[in-house]
């Protein structure tokens, strides 16, 4: 089962700037993300979702397979662009993960101007997660044990100290 992690930011630039955190915390495997969003309240008081693409790594995992199986059959070039748009066109088309309306139901609670990161968490080594942790955020809703939703807690007021 995945976790629920959402935590406010006073600004879009620094959501991104976790959500980018994330993505090499992801490329290290020390978090596996089921999904990953940026819920921005503009100034105007409208809810805006940034979605990162996930065609980016369907293409990268079909040119992987298509290269393989191209390599059978001895066109691994040829393989290799089939895997890339057939991996690029599922990414595309997924939507897996936490619900829209949801989301603009939290974004409405931001304050105007602020952002946060919400992900859906299917697995993480938390101990070096959080030892990572180096912007502060307000943690806003989770479905982490308590334990846990703690732990975030004082990681993310830590940095704050430190910053």
């Amino acid at each position: 089962m995945s976790d629920l992690v959402a935590i406010a930011y006073p600004d879009v630039a620094t959501a991104r700037e976790v959500t980018s955190n994330i993505g090499e915390a992801q490329k290290a495997h020390l978090i596996e993300l089921e999904d990953l969003v940026i819920v921005e309240r503009r100034g105007d008081g409208k809810v805006k979702l940034h979605q990162p693409s996930l065609a980016g790594a369907g293409a990268a995992g079909g040119a992987l397979w298509g290269g393989l199986i191209g390599l059978i059959f001895f066109m691994p070039l040829f393989g290799m662009a089939i895997g890339a748009a057939s991996g690029a066109a599922a990414g595309a088309m997924s939507d897996a993960g936490v619900d829209d309306a949801f989301l603009k139901d939290l974004g409405s609670k931001l304050q105007p101007g602020g952002a946060a990161v919400i992900a859906l968490v299917r697995q993480a080594n938390m101990e070096k997660i959080l030892s990572e942790v180096k912007i502060p955020g307000e943690v806003i809703q989770t479905s982490l044990t308590g334990d846990s939703e703690q732990a975030l807690r004082d990681a993310l007021s830590k940095a704050g100290a430190a910053a």
